[in-house]
Order: C-alpha cells, then structure tokens, then sequence
C-alpha cells in the first residue's frame, strides 16, 4: 500500500449514523477502510410505539468517533456521511437546543395520519415510489404539527428548524450556515416528487406540512461545506443508498440481497419507474451535476425477529424441503411488493407435531422463497446477471445455497463488512476510486429439485392465499 512518512494516503473519512452505532473510518487510495472506530449510539427509549433517543448526546458521540478516526491522520480528507433515514426532530434555531427527542424511523406516532390518508396512497406511490407507512417523516411531523398547533407556527416563522439527522448534524457543524438534505433523505420523507427531486406541494398539503419548513435539497455530492471541525462534508446519503454504492459496481444487471434485522433486495435501474406492481423506488443518490442514481427494492419485515427463538445454526440443506408445509416468516407483516398486515407467520398446516428445527427450516424456507420470487420479478423485467448476499443472516449456509438453487443465475457472497461506511467514503472520494469487492461464488454441487419444486408451489400457494383474502 503507498504510504507517506509511514502513513497511508488517505482519500477520504466516512462517518456512518446509524440506529444502534455510530462509526468512522479513513478510506485510502485502494479503497479499503482503515482505523474503523465505533461507539454505541445513545440508548433508545421505546414505550407504547415510541422510540425516543436524545440528539444532543446522538452528535456529541457522532462528534467524539469522528475525531477519534481523525487522529490517525496528518492531512483533512474529505468527508462522507450516511445517516439513519426518517429520524427527525425539532430544535430552537437561536440556541440550537432540541425541541423534541430525536424520534427514531421506528416511531409509529404517523398511524393515525397514515390511516387518514389512506385515499391517497396512489397519488403518493406516484409520486414518492413509496408506500404510506409511519415510520416515513411527513405523517410523524404531521401529527406533531397537528397536536402541537403553536409549533407549526414557529417553525413557519422560522424560530424552529425540522430536519431529519444529518440536516440537524450540517446545521450544526456549520454554526447554522447550512440548513440542508440531500435527495436520497429527502426521498424518503413522503414529500418529495422523486422525478423532479423538490420537495412536492401537492404531498406537503396531503400531510398539511408547510413547505417553506423544509429544508434546501442539494446534491449528494460535491457539497464542499467546510465543517468548524476542520473537515470539508463533500457527500451526505441515506444508509442504505451508501450501502448499495458501497456493494455493487453500479451495474444495472446486479442486485443486492442484504438480510439482517429485516430484508431486502435492490437493483440499480437507470430511471425512475413507479408502478402498481408494490415494489418501492429507491433514489439512491444525485450528483452534483444534478443527474440522478435509482433503484428498485423489495422487502421483508422483521425476519431476524422470527427466526430468533429457534436453531438456525443447526439448519442444513438437507432440511429443506421435508415436507409439504408452506410458510411465511414476517411477523410485523408481508413487505414489498405485497404489504399486507394481515399475514404475519403463518403454516400452512399445523405444525404441533413438527421438531423445533423442523419448524426452523420451515421458516427459512419462506425466506428463500421470498428473495427468490423478488429476484425472479426483477429478472423477468430485465435480465440480471448476478446477486450479492450480505448482512447478518446471509452467512447462514442454508440461506446462501437455498437462494441460489432458487434463481436462474449466478449468487455471491459479499464478504466485506461495512459497507455503508465504504458507499460514503466512495462518494466522498467523488467515486474516483475502484476498490476490489471480495465476494464468494455460492457453488451448487447438488441440485435441489425438492427445493425447486417446492419454490414453485409455494408461489401458487402464496398467491392463492392473497387472492382469497383480497
């Protein structure tokens, strides 16, 4: 590795703010992550549907792993940042002081707002490619707005700011210069029109959220916005957009499977394309030329949760396709494309007389079967070549070999860690540098033609089942 004075040359610093951990990390002219510091994020207080945490000490931890990593070295790289998406507060603009909590994605307090709008969920997949849910921004912020009619008032007149984590960090660290997003968190609030990248009046009326609170939307890159930390932020992106940039080339033909607390699975697409067919339209990120980077994502809700009380470490391809119970294995609900609350784990058939790691492979079964279908929509509209698999979960062999007897091309284990921080420093490096991704070939030795068969009568089951309860 080139070194001066037996230091690296570093290209770029990336600071990840995450829900349960915030890390930085250099990035040298290989790409590769060097001095990786991380410290627990600020507890979160969940009671009754919220989760709370405080943002003050949320940026004093940002600001000590930061400064930790900086240490190690002499020269002011650039700065990348990748933040939680849908986290939002509320703080006083002459004293910087929260107004609220830092009120996590994970909040449910939008509900009621959500069940309002429910007349308008096309008109909002049209225009966000998203679906109305409460962990989004604009129905949390609207139901504040509405229990709370003083606040609306002062954040019209701009005694109070709103923003999601990353404008209140940018505000901050630029003694309140810069009040600004990004389009990727932007994107994800539900008021933002994904094809012409503004923030939407006709969603802002929906939610009844004044637009001139919002935040400026700039570029994902080329910010240059010099910090009182003496760093210089030149890219600012949502987690999981960081994580894409930071596992695929960027080749439209590719998708990334990630499974870990949930699941999902997302594939660069060269235009925004919102459809009926439930999948979600992710804008990835815009450069500073203003073009725009999108991509398609399916999902799975919680699956971590469900697969907890049991064995699955045990689990092996020869327990898979024992029998003929079909299964599913969300238990907050069916994500993307289906989104239906209504099902949660469910069998088939009862499963009384089932072992503990029969029902295991049960349960993993509809993950496969979930990933594959996904795989199989996003194929069947345009050819891919390959998938990754990371996350978690994805080191499970009976997952690994399981989704790649179930495609018709070609899976890869991704054996790099971090890779929101390595999308950010990428950015931050304004993509100049090509770091080599170290990913596995899944191998088949064996095909599983139980398996395969039992792919194709879970589908017909599942779409019976949905079409019965429609």
């Amino acid at each position: 590795m080139p070194t001066t004075m037996d230091h690296p040359i570093i290209s770029a610093i990336a600071l990840d703010l995450g829900t349960t951990s915030i890390k930085a990390a250099l990035m040298d002219n290989q790409g590769d992550l060097q001095q990786i510091v991380a410290r627990p994020a600020p507890a979160i207080d969940n009671q009754h549907g919220r989760y709370e945490s405080n943002a003050l000490h949320y940026i004093e931890t940002a600001e000590q792993t930061i400064k930790a990593c900086a240490a190690h070295t002499r020269n002011k790289p650039a700065l990348g940042l990748c933040s939680q998406r849908s986290s939002l507060l509320i703080w006083d603009k002459a004293s910087g002081e929260p107004v609220t909590p830092l009120i996590s994605w994970q909040d449910d307090r939008g509900a009621s707002c959500c069940e309002r709008l429910q007349s308008a969920t096309s008109r909002i997949h049209e225009l966000t490619g998203l679906r109305l849910t409460p962990y989004y921004f604009a129905p949390k912020l609207s139901v504040l707005l509405q229990d709370h009619p003083i606040w609306r008032d002062k954040l019209i007149r701009r005694e109070w700011l709103v923003g999601t984590l990353d404008t209140f960090l940018i505000w901050r660290w630029t003694h309140g210069q810069y009040f600004v997003t990004d389009p990727s968190m932007a994107a994800r609030t539900l008021l933002m029109d994904i094809h012409s990248q503004q923030w939407s009046d006709i969603l802002c009326q929906l939610f009844d959220i004044p637009v001139t609170i919002l935040p400026a939307i700039k570029p994902s890159t080329g910010i240059n916005l010099p910090l009182d930390m003496g760093l210089t932020l030149q890219a600012s992106i949502g987690d999981q957009s960081a994580a894409l940039i930071g596992s695929l080339s960027g080749n439209h033909a590719e998708a990334l499977v990630n499974l870990g607390t949930g699941g999902f699975v997302i594939r660069p697409v060269k235009t925004a394309r919102t459809s009926s067919d439930g999948y979600l339209q992710t804008l990835v990120y815009q450069n500073s030329d203003r073009s725009v980077q999108f991509a398609l994502e399916g999902t799975l809700n919680s699956i971590a949760a469900a697969l907890a009380p049991y064995p699955i470490q045990d689990c092996c391809s020869e327990d898979l396709a024992i029998n003929n119970i079909f299964c599913l294995a969300e238990p907050s609900g069916l994500g993307a494309p289906y989104f239906r609350k209504d099902w949660g784990i469910f069998f088939s058939q009862s499963t009384a007389d089932l072992t503990k790691q029969q029902i295991t492979a049960l349960l993993l079964e509809a993950i496969i079967f979930r990933i594959a279908r996904i795989l199989e929509d996003f194929h069947t509209a345009s050819p891919l070549t390959r998938a990754y698999l990371s996350g978690g979960l994805s080191q499970l062999p009976c997952l690994q070999h399981g989704i790649a007897q179930c495609v018709a091309f070609p899976v890869f284990y991704l054996q790099q860690k971090e890779t929101s921080l390595q999308g950010a420093g990428l950015l931050a490096s304004q993509l100049k540098i090509k770091p080599y991704r170290e990913a596995k070939k899944i191998e088949i030795n064996k095909t599983n033609t139980a398996l395969i068969e039992k792919y194709q009568n879970w589908k017909r089951w599942l779409d019976k089942l949905l079409k019965s309860d429609d």
